[in-house]
């Protein structure tokens, strides 16, 4: 079993920052990409940050040079630092990880629980 925890959401004025933080315990041999996805109040869940493998990154247009993704494979944590934060940010944040259980294992994908980030003066 893979379970993935998340933490470091909470309530930031415009501006501020947070750093999201994305654990994965359980039977893992090797994880492959990393992404956060945000959803918005009332809104689809869109893809904001993914991280390969090898540390290749990328950014929706909307937070690109405010937010920051990277990894520890040592760890097996994903982190999702957010710098400028608008009132837009808000919504539930939600880290996604494509890894191998075991060495034989499928290419599995696995959900953390969300996060809530609230941007507002």
């Amino acid at each position: 079993q893979v379970q993935l925890v998340e933490s470091g959401g909470g309530l930031v004025q415009p501006g501020g920052s947070l750093r999201l933080s994305c654990a994965a315990s359980g039977t893992i041999f090797r994880v492959d990409t990393m992404r956060w996805y945000h959803q918005a109040p009332g809104k689809q869940r869109e893809l904001v940050a993914i991280i390969s493998a090898g540390g290749s990154t990328g950014y929706a247009d909307s937070v690109k040079g405010r937010f920051t993704i990277s990894r520890d494979d040592a760890k097996n944590t994903l982190a999702l630092q957010m710098d400028s934060l608008k009132p837009e940010d808000t919504g539930v944040y939600y880290c996604n990880l494509d890894l191998w259980p075991t060495i034989l294992g499928a290419l599995s994908s696995y959900w953390g629980q969300g996060t809530q980030v609230s941007v507002s003066s």
